[in-house]
């Protein structure tokens, strides 16, 4: 990686923060394990003027989805499941489910459908959705205040609530980004015994030396948890209706009262805190499919069977309607996470096969096995399809590499 190359990633770090698009942000690049690049740039906290740093906190949001897709193939592995099992075998709520008909203009008009299975939940391809896609069931989630917030209660009644509402379309015929990854979180849950955050405290930060992640900002970290911003005029996370605001930057999660100091919900889809070097060490271990400092988290073939993509094809061939963290076209779908499968077709350089997803506060990662890389880049604004911060980055980064 060519030193005066990476000199134009802190150029552009810099930039996003003069021209008052993100209020800072970190980025850390390891490759064949060893550091080579850092950077932090701007402010976590506007309001105060405390600097983006390697220790700041952030809410992690999505990036929690592949933290709990790599909880279900450790569950996987000890043969307590399959992944063609209905997730009514562990939570019975969701037996006879009805979903949308073709064109349905109420959400009362449905017809009978199969429990999505496991598989199904991991891959965006159940009929669930979220509040913030377009169509009718987005629309009762959102009027049935079915949002997984970190102060929403209990993990367990919320999915219940969610399985008393139609799915938007029958099991496995469409790729829809939903809280799917929550409802499995529940699974971890009815499954392992465990609240999801000792599941994941014990079996994943633990064995990992992820002491700073968890679903609430931990104790004594202070101001180092970022506050988070909008350039929308309302709602951060209202894409249906989002409407710029005259102020780029505006505070929508103040660091002192967010929801996420005394969170109760565990969300399995988007409830994680955590900082820059406690997520490289995710990351890293994905990379290294599966290894941890003193064994293996799951083993190297289940994490390549985690890594592949399991949709028939890229994800632009399954008629999706909704938001999703990662480009469409040139992408097909793990379980956790985006794989490459046509660069071109993405239209952003990078290799086949390399995994990544990000959250809707901008926040990014991917892991590239040919190249050794792994990326993590954190920052805190909402929502993430404000700027196009992630191709952008993954040009810069690919630019550098010249072997």
């Amino acid at each position: 990686m060519q030193s005066d190359r990476l000199g134009r990633i802190k150029t552009w770090q810099q930039r996003y923060v003069e021209e008052r698009k993100y209020p800072g942000s970190a980025l850390l690049i390891n490759r064949g394990g060893d550091e080579v690049f850092f950077h932090a740039a701007g402010l976590r906290n506007i309001e105060e003027q405390l600097p983006f740093s390697r220790d700041t906190l952030v809410r992690l949001y999505s990036m929690t989805k592949p933290v709990t897709s790599l909880a279900m193939m450790i569950l996987l592995e000890r043969g307590l499941f399959h992944l063609d099992a209905p997730v009514s075998d562990f939570l019975p709520e969701f037996r006879n489910m009805q979903a949308l008909i073709e064109g349905a203009s109420a959400i009362s008009q449905t017809e009978p459908c199969p429990a999505p299975t496991l598989q199904q939940l991991l891959t965006h391809t159940s009929g669930l959705s979220y509040s913030f896609n377009p169509g009718l069931l987005p629309q009762a989630m959102e009027a049935a205040d079915l949002l997984f917030k970190p102060d929403q209660g209990n993990l367990a009644p919320m999915v219940a609530r969610l399985a008393e509402l139609p799915l938007a379309f029958q099991p496995g015929t469409r790729w829809e980004y939903s809280v799917a990854t929550d409802v499995l979180g529940r699974v971890i849950e009815a499954v392992s015994g465990k609240t999801l955050g000792d599941f994941f405290a014990e079996e994943i930060f633990a064995p990992l030396g992820m002491h700073e992640t968890g679903f609430q900002v931990p104790a004594g970290a202070g101001n180092r948890f970022a506050s988070l911003y909008t350039p929308l005029a309302g709602d951060a996370m209202a894409l249906n209706s989002a409407e710029t605001g005259a102020e780029s930057l505006r505070l929508t999660d103040s660091w002192q009262s967010s929801p996420f100091q005394r969170a109760e919900l565990q969300s399995g889809g988007g409830g994680l805190v955590g900082t820059l070097d406690d997520y490289m060490k995710f990351a890293e271990m994905l990379r290294r499919r599966g290894r941890c400092s003193d064994g293996f988290i799951i083993s190297p073939q289940t994490a390549d069977f985690m890594m592949q993509n399991h949709l028939p094809g890229e994800i632009a061939s399954m008629g999706p309607q909704s938001f999703a963290e990662q480009p469409m076209e040139g992408m097909g779908f793990g379980l956790g996470g985006a794989v490459a499968l046509d660069p071109a077709r993405a239209r952003c350089p990078g290799s086949v096969g390399d995994f990544s997803w990000g959250g809707i506060a901008s926040t990014f990662f991917w892991i590239d096995r040919k190249q050794d890389l792994s990326v993590v880049f954190l920052t805190q604004l909402a929502p993430s399809s404000s700027y196009p911060s992630r191709p952008e980055l993954k040009a810069l980064v690919h630019g550098t590499l010249t072997a």
